[in-house]
């Protein structure tokens, strides 16, 4: 009877031996006439963005376009198929900066309701615990 070798492959877990950033591709989209605009013309335009978000994030693609009369948007695609996009309008520059790393260092999957035991507290309520019997009786 010959000796067979198990048929497995070692699934792959994010962070054991080489982390790989979720976000693949941030774009920046602003229009140049709108006002709501403002913060993230002043962030294009200066040189808060290379310092500190795009060396920051090396492995990730970032694009700039115009998208007239809209609001301004930080979009982030993922590795996994997933977009997240966040409205920027009326947003100072800083602002911006930390909504972009929020996207940046998101995983892309989406939101799920943590399901648990229900709260239980140590002080017992103001109101009592309510019962139908409580109250004015009503005749039908």
């Amino acid at each position: 009877m010959p000796v067979q070798a198990i048929k497995s492959v070692a699934t792959s877990r994010n962070g054991v031996g080489a982390f790989i950033l979720q976000c693949r591709r941030l774009d920046f989209h602003y229009c140049d006439w709108a006002g709501s605009s403002r913060g993230m013309n002043k962030l294009l335009t200066s040189s808060l963005l290379p310092q500190q978000v795009t060396t920051k994030y090396p492995a990730t693609e970032f694009r700039i376009s115009s998208r007239p009369n809209k609001h301004p948007i930080l979009k982030a695609y993922y590795i996994n198929g997933n977009t997240k996009a966040i409205c920027v309008r009326n947003l100072e520059p800083a602002q911006i900066i930390q909504k972009a790393e929020l996207l940046l260092q998101n995983s892309g999957i989406k939101n799920k309701k943590i399901r648990g035991k229900n709260v239980v507290s140590q002080n017992e309520s103001v109101r009592g615990i309510w019962s139908p019997l409580h109250g004015g009786l009503k005749n039908v």
